[in-house]
């Protein structure tokens, strides 16, 4: 690595240390030096990282920046390029006018945004009642989550981007701030189509009182506002909003790509259209049975009880949808941390996640199966089934005070949902 790359990096590790003592996670001498140690192992291991490069940055991401800096740039957004959405590219055009290589500035966004995703998964576990000691445990566990690490530091992709916002947005919303949750679910859709697994929530949010119907109108005015700038530059207006149209054309007729996903249990069945159809109605099924669970139990919908439906939601969408590839969990690994941290029937939650996750991983970068993928399968319907388990119980009769205490004074005021 070239000095500008290190130093890069060890501003991330600054970023991520300031947002600690930011959220007055560092109340002792021994938080402050064990998490200053914490946060550097964080970073050296992600260093360790930066120079390993996939296939999928040799085939694409590579060859979009080397496009971009033959073409100009930003003038260059105009031509069809890649299957990812306007707003990565803009950073991959930034990139092509820097003389740091591409593949560490890939990685170093995607290790930013590592940043913060543990940021929003310790606010969320504040709010759901988590002290000062497992905030900060939880901050570092989602650092130091092996998919988390593996996902952006070494293999270059950028699900941290679009899991963060989504993340963000929820804290957001729970903060009784609405209009900038709209906004950071916006943009989480605006990096990524997989951040439909985890929007559903935002009904959630909803039905809980904590966002108004106006505020969803601010989506897709948000989203155009994203990606106007490409427009401005030439790309067709239409063309730009339909992207996710042509990708979802372009992900391939298999129905399983090494996903823990329920097509695992099929994979000598042959690959039938009617079988994919059959996994997208089971999946629409899916969320809205779980909306109704919620609609029913709206007024015993606490900030655990929410946080437990977003990890339903990331965890059992893309479980049956077919087409699935193996980082499609990514936000359900992250949520499941976040409920082990905050119950400890849930601690498995996290573990079994992060066993099916890593199984996918493991054929992606040894190019064979460590156990196939139906054995994460099997873990993601326990963990599913411990997610549900989480919500009736927290939704239950009885349960839910402190959502109630909540709603009877700041979420009944108008101002507040503004």
């Amino acid at each position: 690595m070239d000095l500008a790359t290190c130093l890069l990096l060890a501003l991330e590790a600054c970023l991520a240390y300031f947002l600690l003592w930011r959220a007055g996670l560092l109340t002792t001498r021994r938080a402050y030096i064990l998490s200053a140690m914490l946060t550097a192992a964080a970073f050296l291991l992600r260093a360790w990282c930066l120079p390993y490069e996939t296939l999928d940055y040799q085939d694409f991401l590579s060859k979009w920046v080397a496009f971009y800096r033959d073409n100009l740039g930003f003038r260059s957004l105009s031509y069809p390029l890649g299957n990812y959405n306007i707003p990565y590219l803009y950073f991959l055009c930034f990139f092509s006018y820097l003389p740091i290589r591409d593949l560490f500035l890939i990685k170093l966004l995607s290790i930013f945004f590592d940043v913060v995703l543990a940021f929003a998964a310790s606010s969320l576990l504040a709010l759901c009642g988590g002290g000062t000691r497992s905030r900060l445990c939880c901050f570092f566990a989602v650092l130091f989550l092996p998919t988390v690490v593996l996902n952006g530091a070494l293999w270059g992709q950028c699900d941290s981007i679009y899991v963060s916002l989504a993340l963000l947005g929820l804290w957001l919303a729970l903060s009784d701030r609405p209009v900038l949750s709209v906004l950071c679910f916006a943009l989480s859709f605006g990096f990524k189509l997989q951040a439909v697994f985890l929007l559903p929530v935002m009904a959630v949010l909803w039905f809980r009182g904590s966002c108004r119907l106006w505020h969803f109108a601010l989506f897709p005015l948000f989203y155009i506002a994203l990606v106007l700038p490409a427009v401005l530059l030439g790309k067709p207006f239409l063309e730009t909003l339909t992207l996710y149209l042509s990708q979802a054309d372009s992900v391939g007729s298999a129905l399983n790509y090494n996903s823990p996903s329920i097509y695992a249990f099929f994979w000598r069945s042959p690959q039938t259209q009617d079988a994919a159809n059959l996994g997208i109605v089971g999946a629409v099924t899916y969320m809205l049975s779980l909306l109704l669970v919620c609609f029913f139990r709206r007024r015993r919908l606490s900030p655990r009880a929410v946080v437990a439906a977003a990890f339903l939601f990331a965890a059992g969408i893309p479980f049956l949808l077919p087409h699935m590839h193996d980082r499609y969990f990514f936000g359900a690994d992250v949520l499941s941390v976040v409920l082990g941290f905050g119950c400890l029937l849930c601690v498995p939650c996290a573990l079994l996640m992060q066993y099916a996750s890593l199984l996918s991983y493991y054929a992606y970068f040894r190019m064979r199966f460590l156990l196939y993928v139906d054995h994460g399968a099997r873990a993601v319907i326990a963990a599913i089934v411990l997610g549900f388990v989480r919500l009736l119980q927290e939704t239950a009769a009885g349960g839910g005070h402190e959502f109630q205490k909540t709603e009877n004074s700041a979420l009944t005021k108008p101002e507040n949902l503004l």
